[in-house]
């Protein structure tokens, strides 16, 4: 079982992804798809010599074809024993199966498509945060630069560097070198059209009305997003989470809920230190230091959406180059802020024990107590300000640039 089940689901993914519906449907409509445009059996060829719609109509099949056979791969993991295809290998074995199929067809005499829609139902069902991030990327290079070849290389780097770094870089684990070997069968099926790009020969999507919206709806979506999140997790978030903590930890005994009982030592209050207020403190900053992570990982993304979209205008005005400088400088912000705050983490141990003997000393070790929480406090307010003042130049720059959204280009690209 645990020999014959995994050689089936394999070679039955294999099948699956060979069914060349790209050539299928060209063929019903009396086309001989090699034959014409780029020669591929890819939904980006279908839709370039027969149209938009059955362009879009392969693509969700060649992605089906992709999902199907891993997601079934997945469901039929748990029929086999503890072997060395339940940690992972069957599911890759059987997706990698589904995309060699779509680029070897035994059916067309191993002529096949360049797998991207395939590979795409692949990632959606085994590593679907990674996909996200490669469809992101994919979007924004399609939006900027019209190249669907140079969009998925890009997007299958993107693909490996997000996978790669949610497994510590461990190229061995089977997602990770799942993503890996799929990246560079992608790069050799598209090794003709990285050719004909470098020499400016790669065909481009045509400027119509949807490629020319496409880059607008990125950019206002990444915009608006970056805007309304900073503002809103520096003020009502943080302003909320500290003042409520701060009072809480102030209330009398009698008026404090259970679950947040006052230590004695933090009942000391003098001209250095408020106890009842730092505890309230503490606690507030222990609530919201993870939320930094995704603070800054989604600034960044917003970030990169919103400055490669205003690439595409920046020779269209004025109002379009200011507002590409903005973002520039916003970014920076973002890039400079994210080590700088997890400096400001590191220091927050060594002052929050600083604070804790100071609250322990008695009147012999008072003095030096003192002076040694005051260093701690002064290093990490120091290095907080910074902080802050890298946040708030992020919000004015995304402010202006949200205040140029009015003055998107109408005219369309050049071709």
């Amino acid at each position: 079982m645990d020999l014959l089940l995994p050689c089936a689901i394999i070679l039955g993914a294999y099948l699956v992804g060979a069914l060349p519906f790209g050539w299928l449907i060209a063929r019903a409509k009396g086309v001989d798809i090699f034959a014409h445009g780029s020669g591929n059996i890819g939904a980006t060829n279908v839709g370039r010599v027969l149209g938009r719609q059955l362009g879009v109509l392969v693509f969700v099949l060649d992605f089906a074809k992709g999902a199907g056979p891993a997601a079934a791969a997945l469901g039929m993991r748990g029929w086999l024993g503890d072997s060395f295809w339940r940690q992972g290998w069957l599911e890759i074995a059987a997706g990698l199966a589904a995309f060699l199929g779509h680029c070897f067809p035994i059916y067309l005499r191993f002529r096949g498509g360049k797998g991207v829609a395939t590979g795409a139902g692949v990632v959606a069902v085994l590593v679907p945060l990674s996909g996200v991030a490669a469809l992101l990327a994919w979007l924004v290079v399609v939006a900027v630069w019209r190249y669907v070849s140079l969009a998925s290389v890009v997007a299958a780097f993107v693909l490996c560097v997000v996978q790669l770094s949610t497994t510590a870089w461990d190229w061995m684990e089977p997602h990770a070198a799942f993503c890996i070997v799929a990246a560079g069968l992608v790069v050799a099926r598209h090794r003709a059209n990285l050719v004909r790009l470098a020499h400016g020969k790669e065909n481009r999507l045509q400027e119509g009305a949807v490629m020319s919206q496409l880059p607008k709806t990125l950019h206002v979506l990444a915009l608006g997003l970056w805007f309304g999140m900073s503002v809103f997790f520096t003020f009502p978030v943080a302003l909320t989470l500290f003042d409520t903590f701060e009072k809480l930890g102030q209330r009398p005994d009698e008026q404090r809920p259970k679950w947040f009982p006052k230590p004695a030592a933090f009942a000391k209050v003098d001209n250095d230190m408020n106890g009842p207020k730092e505890q309230g403190t503490r606690a507030a900053g222990y609530a919201v230091g993870p939320m930094f992570t995704w603070y800054f990982l989604l600034q960044g993304v917003c970030g990169l959406v919103a400055l490669g979209t205003s690439l595409a205008w920046m020779k269209q005005g004025k109002a379009q180059r200011w507002r590409t400088g903005l973002l520039i400088v916003a970014l920076i912000t973002v890039l400079v802020g994210w080590p700088v705050e997890q400096y400001v983490s590191d220091l927050r141990p060594a002052r929050d024990a600083a604070v804790d003997e100071y609250l322990r000393a008695d009147s012999s070790s008072v003095a030096s107590a003192k002076s040694a929480m005051q260093d701690a406090r002064g290093r990490f307010g120091g290095w907080h300000t910074v902080s802050l003042f890298l946040n708030f130049a992020t919000i004015l720059a995304v402010t202006g640039a949200m205040a140029l959204a009015g003055k998107l280009p109408q005219a369309p690209r050049e071709s």
